[in-house]
This record gives C-alpha cells, sequence and structure tokens, in this order.
C-alpha cells in the first residue's frame, strides 16, 4: 500500500488551486525549488507522472487529478478530526462511563445527564447501575470512569488508586407509618422512637448506619424487619411494620409514609465520586463532574 504524505499532497492540492509552482510556493511559504522537488518525491512514491510540461509552466495529469479527487476528501476528514479533537480538549465531546449506587440514579446522575445533553450535548454518558464493591472492582480495572458510592462503602482516601471529590452530605430522616402518634410530633428525635421496632438491613455498612446513629441516640434499635431495599422498607413502614431511618435522597421522593426531618440528632451520610487517580482532569471526565457538583449544591441542606 502507497504511503501518503500529507504534506506533499497539500501541495499538489495548493497548485491545482493556484495554477503554478511559483504561486504555490508563495503560498505555502516554501521556495519554488522545494515544492517542485516535493512533487517529484510524491510521483515516485505513487509511481506514476503527476506533473507534464506544458511550455514553461507545468501542468497536472490525469493520475494527479485522481489523486486530488481522494485527496479533498482526505482533508475534509483530517478538518472533521481536528475539530473534534479541539472539542476533546475543551471538554465538548467525549464519552463518560459512570457507575453509581441504585439511589443515586435518579438523584445526582439523571439530573447531571439531562443538564450536559442541553449544555455540552458532545459528551456521552453511560450509566451502569452497580454495587459499591462493584464499582471501585470497574473502575480499577478502566471499564467505568467515575464511580459514585457513599463514604463508608469507598476504600479509603489513603489508597492511591484512587481521587475521591465529596459530593453531598445526605441527612437521614425517619420514615413512619402514617397513623403513627409521632407522625405529626413538631420536634422529633431519634431517642423517641426507641420503643418502636425499626426496619434495617440485615448485614453490611448500612445496618452499621442505622444502628451507630440509634446508638449515639442513646438506645439500641430493636429489629423487626430486615431488607435491602427502599422498596421494601417503605413499603413496609407504610403498612405499620416499623419505623426506618431513610436517607433525604430517598425521603424526598417518598410516598404513603410520613416522612420527618431530625433536626437536633441528625445523622448523615456522605456521598462521593471516585476516579482513578488523575482521571478527574480529564475535559470531558471534568464536566460530568461539574454537573455532579451542581446537581449536589443544590441537594446539600
Amino acid at each position: 500500500m502507497t504511503e501518503w504524505d500529507i504534506k506533499k499532497l497539500r501541495i499538489l492540492r495548493t497548485l491545482a488551486d493556484r495554477g503554478t509552482v511559483t504561486a504555490t510556493a508563495e503560498a505555502l511559504h516554501m521556495t519554488p525549488s522545494a515544492v517542485s522537488q516535493q512533487l517529484t518525491n510524491l510521483a515516485r512514491q505513487v509511481g506514476v507522472p503527476l506533473l507534464e510540461a506544458q511550455g514553461r509552466r507545468v501542468r497536472l495529469t490525469d493520475a494527479a487529478h485522481l489523486v486530488l479527487r481522494h485527496v479533498e476528501a482526505v482533508f475534509a476528514q483530517l478538518e472533521r478530526a481536528d475539530a473534534e479533537l479541539a472539542g476533546y480538549l475543551a471538554g465538548e465531546v467525549g464519552e463518560v462511563r459512570i457507575g453509581a449506587f441504585s439511589t443515586a440514579v435518579p438523584v445526582l446522575v439523571v439530573p447531571a445527564v439531562a443538564a450536559l445533553r442541553r449544555s455540552h450535548p458532545g459528551v456521552e454518558v453511560r450509566v451502569r447501575e452497580t454495587e459499591a464493591a462493584q464499582s471501585y472492582e470497574l473502575l480499577a480495572a478502566g471499564a467505568v470512569d467515575l464511580a459514585l458510592s457513599l463514604a463508608a462503602h469507598a476504600p479509603t482516601a489513603r489508597d492511591p488508586r484512587f481521587t475521591r471529590i465529596t459530593l453531598l452530605e445526605d441527612p437521614l430522616d425517619v420514615a413512619l407509618p402514617p397513623d403513627h402518634p409521632l407522625a405529626a410530633a413538631p420536634a422529633l428525635r431519634l431517642a423517641d422512637l426507641s420503643g418502636d421496632r425499626w426496619i434495617y438491613g440485615g448485614s453490611g455498612p448500612w445496618q452499621e448506619i442505622a444502628r451507630n446513629a440509634c446508638e449515639a441516640a442513646g438506645f439500641v434499635p430493636e429489629q423487626a424487619h430486615s431488607a435491602s431495599g427502599w422498596t421494601a422498607i417503605l413499603a413496609m413502614v407504610e403498612a405499620g411494620m416499623g419505623v426506618a431511618l431513610v436517607p433525604r435522597m430517598v425521603s424526598s421522593r417518598a410516598s404513603g409514609v410520613a416522612v420527618r426531618v431530625l433536626v437536633h440528632d441528625r445523622p448523615t451520610r456522605h456521598v462521593l465520586a471516585a476516579t482513578r487517580r488523575g482521571g478527574e482532569s480529564a475535559p470531558a471526565v471534568s464536566r460530568v463532574l461539574a454537573a455532579l457538583r451542581t446537581v449536589a449544591a443544590h441537594r446539600n441542606p
């Protein structure tokens, strides 16, 4: 296959436009002899004559015109490549893959993607719902570019593989059955619910978060039921089977239960994003992080 030289093709194209070697040399800031030499070398590379003498001037051969038909398509594609590369370097285009836990998808990721589609339509975001442990495995393996998780589920800040970016403080509210005696109490404390039956996860960080919050309020919660999904937990609360601590990211979208804000002893979880170390500087990733921060800023209490 012929090895095409873009610089020589540009000279041939300019000669076709300007008509003479002298005019071509002036346009390209070259000497006429350098133009002639480059075109001679190009003819040698492609294996066919590209110029023929016509008096004191030269004219393009049919082979040269054939080459030029393809050259125009090549240069048009290179122009598009230049434009796309400029957009990439400015963070205007690119693909960013996000792995996020379930409640972060509708509350943080979807609004951020919607905003980016309006402001930077060339940035394509691919979303993958993941468990926390899986999201960091995918991030380390290069399968996603951003991982969203709770701080309690994330690797430590000392892990050299990742950069952590805090996005959101997510307070925990209390979900009560609609007919609970304290459903309309003006100032509710966790300790007021020490005698209630509680619903929370059977194991893992969320169990620890719920138990630690109650213990900090001075009591050990009686676990009546165990569930890992918020749909199941809220359904049981609505049915009067117990009370539950629910993140604001969930409680703000809950219906069928009485959601009470804990003013005095409000437990809080932290939501963060993580990239591979240095990946936060990639232009498109930086755009997505900025959009996530904007959404989170409107939710921070």
